[in-house]
């Protein structure tokens, strides 16, 4: 039994941990700096735990004392999806309304959480190393036996809800299935105990019959309400993300410099990953052009110089970052199914979720479940643009913005080949300056590999695409490109090269260099969100 309170108290800490990850990664993302804090303080609150379990088995040394601990952490490790609840629907709503002292105070909170469980879990490993040594000649032996035993709980307590559980069960349910079983050791401990320890047992049997009654009663619903004036058509948690598709039950205007510039009408759907900040999809049957970055990823080809009898039209198209397939349906639309499609996405429930709400049943696309860079990397075939989407709000993934991955992008182009990457900037609302340092240090890592990149600013957005060609190009092209359509050129793209003219930016490099040994993508977009933040830009975000 001690063996079996130390195997399943190891495994239920380290589950814990990843599943805590998850939990807070649904709202405040999975940067470092929020891996950083849940490793540290569970850390911390081990630390507290082992320290206090000495004490304790000092103190009370006795099978009891074990199994009351075991009991009382698995049931406050069980308890935890259920008191953050109320407190992520608030972090939820702040975020929302980008209220940044709330949802930092919340995020605190949920850490704050975890502190009485994982102490109590802790304290185990001391009592029970405490109980084991009855000679001291072997006090080594068995205080290594049993670390070695917590030690492969918590292996199996990391590979288990990254692999199984959390993708099947979700996130609450994690916690209840690990708590449940740590709480059945707790429960059989003590009635091993003979008729003290029975009448423990009974004394703490309330505790499961706790957790069920809130498992049936309080887990209902999604973690986050969908936004106004919307319904829910699919959620869930993926073992990447937590998706959450919704459709517009009304038109929603979109406003730009207090301009009324576009309407999505009624069905329209889109895809929320996270805390739902981006729109990382969005579907229409009936419309194509939405006003937004996934329409500019149409404009890259046409930043080639004209040539006689040449069609600039991509006969085959990657894209990094797949989503729920906006960029394949608007291509699919404009250039027609005989264009081919690579579209590499990580997670296989965004691609299923893309299938049954966004058009994405595409004969024309090949749909290649993988992580970006390795997928690229792996299909062997050059391609005519090379389209990286591959935000994870608001950050870049930093593998995908290095200059050895622009390398192997530039190997799997054609001779006219084109690359476009969807980037970030900010604006200080109380200076008027725009924050453009990650759009200038990946526009210098891109000019390292290729010879022209150009700028376009996307309208009533925070977002910059970079287009960079595999020849010398002039951003003039693409008005020429535009004047040299066809009368029958579907309207979609002549609204696209229309807006791509006017969006245009002078191309302007840091000093920067990203590359594998180096990337400091996180350490940038921190900085220039705090000051975002503190120069007025929650009311920009707002509005």
């Amino acid at each position: 039994m001690l063996s079996l309170a130390v195997f399943t108290s190891g495994m239920t800490t380290l589950a814990v941990e990843l599943t805590a990850s998850r939990l807070l990664g649904n709202l405040f993302g999975t940067s470092n700096l929020v891996w950083a804090n849940v490793i540290g303080l569970i850390l911390l609150y081990l630390t507290a735990g082992y320290f206090l379990g000495g004490r304790i088995a000092d103190h009370w040394p006795y099978p009891l004392t074990l199994y009351r601990l075991v009991a009382w952490g698995a049931f406050l490790c069980g308890l935890v999806p259920f008191a953050a609840r109320p407190v992520l629907g608030a972090a939820a709503g702040a975020v929302a309304g980008f209220q940044a002292g709330v949802a930092i105070g919340s995020f605190v909170a949920v850490l704050v959480l975890f502190a009485v469980p994982v102490t109590l879990l802790g304290c185990v490993s001391p009592v029970a190393i405490r109980l084991a040594v009855r000679d001291v000649g072997e006090s080594g032996r068995a205080a290594g036996r049993l670390y070695a035993i917590s030690t492969l709980g918590s292996l199996i307590g990391t590979f288990l809800p990254v692999l199984w559980l959390i993708p099947e069960a979700g996130t609450t349910g994690t916690f209840l299935i690990f708590s449940g079983i740590l709480l059945a050791v707790g429960l059989l401990g003590m009635a091993l105990q003979g008729p003290r320890g029975r009448r423990a047992a009974l004394r703490h049997a309330w505790m499961p019959l706790a957790l069920v009654a809130l498992a049936v009663f309080v887990a209902q619903g999604p973690l986050r309400p969908p936004p106004e004036n919307t319904r829910l058509l699919f959620e869930k948690d993926s073992p990447y993300n937590y998706i959450q598709v919704v459709e517009y039950t009304t038109p929603i205007g979109r406003m730009v410099d207090d301009q009324f510039v576009m309407q999505w009408d009624a069905g329209t759907r889109i895809l929320l990953l996270n805390e739902g900040q981006g729109i990382h999809s969005i579907y229409h049957p009936a419309d194509g052009f939405y006003g937004g970055t996934w329409d500019m990823f149409l404009a890259a080809p046409y930043f080639n110089a004209p040539a006689a009898g040449q069609s600039l039209a991509p006969r085959r198209l990657a894209i990094v970052g797949l989503a729920a397939g906006t960029i394949a349906v608007q291509y699919t639309s404009v250039f027609g199914p005989d264009v081919a499609i690579d579209g590499i996405e990580i997670d296989p429930d965004i691609v299923e979720a893309g299938r049954r709400y966004f058009g994405m049943d595409l004969p024309n696309l090949n749909a290649i479940v993988e992580d970006g860079r390795l997928g690229l990397r792996q299909t062997g075939r050059r391609y005519d643009v090379v389209a990286i989407d591959a935000y994870r709000v608001p950050y870049v993934p930093w593998h995908l913005t290095t200059l050895e991955f622009f390398r192997e992008v530039r190997d799997r182009l054609t001779e006219r080949g084109v690359a476009v990457i969807n980037v970030g900037r900010t604006v200080n609302s109380a200076t008027g300056m725009q924050d453009r340092r990650l759009v200038e240090a990946m526009t210098n890592t891109m000019l390292h590999v290729f010879p022209t990149v150009h700028t376009l600013d996307v309208p009533g957005s925070f977002n910059t695409i970079l287009v960079a060609t595999m020849q010398p190009t002039d951003p003039a092209n693409v008005a020429l490109n535009r004047a040299l359509l066809p009368a029958g050129a579907p309207p979609l793209l002549r609204t696209v090269l229309d807006t791509a003219v006017g969006a245009t930016r002078p191309t302007v490099a840091s000093d920067v260099l990203f590359t594998d040994d180096r990337a400091p993508v996180e350490t940038i977009v921190n900085s220039m969100m705090f000051d975002f933040l503190t120069g007025g830009g929650a009311g920009q975000l707002a509005r």
